[in-house]
């Protein structure tokens, strides 16, 4: 029983170390696809914690505190897509800038905020349990004993996966990324549909910003996205901009940093500065493993020039 309920344990927080993850590495999925590459999903992590743990604190109310990091994160896709669209930036200039102002910003406004004090423990998220199915061994506790963010990141993998390959937009969406001349052809604004990608990125990462602070952590603490935002980036090649495959790479990463952690915990005598290093060093074996596999959009990262009929 004890090596059951262990194991249990296990499971549990790997997928709670797998929401936030799978929330930005969801919301990057529909930027590359319209062809926005989006290097700013650790500066819309780090703004979806800070905004809904400033608007929990001041109402103590999370639902308002979900809202506010929904409206933050799609402020901050908005002005990635108004850069890398319409002024046309380099897209990986315009997302390492997003990040490191969103890095400067949010420390600077915790300190006032919180008054030095970051640490201010916030009212959370409890868990939503389903009568009956609950009590099943192993699969309750990890399935049906979840919060809220947990059931809708569920629900939103099974609507990506039927709007982006069963649905017009999907199509159309899919389409800008690999040739966008083609649907100016057909009447549609590339920039429109870019646009709405974007900020809807930056709506899905920023509910994994705000499971950081309302679920997972319960306070604001500067920098405390730590990587995630690059850590989906890779999850979401390896799982070859798919929904599902995108998802499943955040479980492998989520799972190894329970892992890690749970070495820690027992002592074992492993230098912990490797142990921290094992989700990024899986990361890195991954990408490796995927060299010259993975087939990107193929007009990831390239800006589109209506009066040009090719791409630049």
């Amino acid at each position: 029983m004890n090596n059951l309920n262990f194991f249990s344990d296990y499971l549990v927080a790997s997928l709670h170390l797998t929401v936030p993850l799978a929330f930005a590495s969801l919301g990057g999925l529909y930027s590359e696809r319209s062809g926005v590459l989006n290097i700013a999903l650790e500066g819309m992590l780090l703004t979806g914690a800070f905004s809904s743990a400033v608007a929990t604190f001041y109402t103590e109310n999370v639902w308002v505190g979900i809202l506010a990091a929904v409206i933050a994160g799609g402020l901050v896709g908005l002005l990635h897509a108004f850069l890398c669209v319409t002024l046309r930036v380099d897209q990986l200039v315009s997302g390492l800038a997003i990040n490191l102002v969103a890095a400067g910003l949010t420390s600077f406004l915790a300190r006032l905020v919180f008054h030095g004090a970051s640490t201010q423990r916030l009212p959370g998220i409890e868990p939503l349990i389903i009568p009956g199915l609950a009590n099943i061994p192993v699969l309750g506790v990890l399935l049906f004993q979840q919060d809220i963010l947990v059931y809708l990141l569920l629900f939103l993998i099974a609507v990506s996966v039927y709007v982006l390959f069963h649905t017009s937009f999907g199509l159309t969406l899919r389409a800008v990324g690999e040739y966008p001349q083609a649907v100016v052809t057909a009447g549609i604004s590339v920039a429109m549909v870019r646009y709405c990608a974007v900020v809807l990125s930056g709506c899905l990462a920023s509910l994994g910003g705000a499971y950081l602070a309302l679920v997972q952590i319960r306070f604001f603490s500067e920098g405390m996205s730590a990587g995630r935002g690059f850590i989906a980036i890779a999850a979401l090649i390896f799982g070859r901009w798919h929904p599902i495959g995108s998802t499943l790479a955040c479980l492998l990463f989520g799972a190894t940093e329970a892992l890690q952690l749970r070495i820690q915990a027992l002592g074992a005598n492993i230098p912990y500065q490797f142990l921290v290093m094992l989700p990024y060093a899986i990361a890195l074996f991954a990408l490796l493993g995927l060299a010259g596999k993975a087939s990107p959009p193929k007009a990831l990262g390239v800006n589109y020039f209506p009066e040009n009929r090719g791409l630049d």
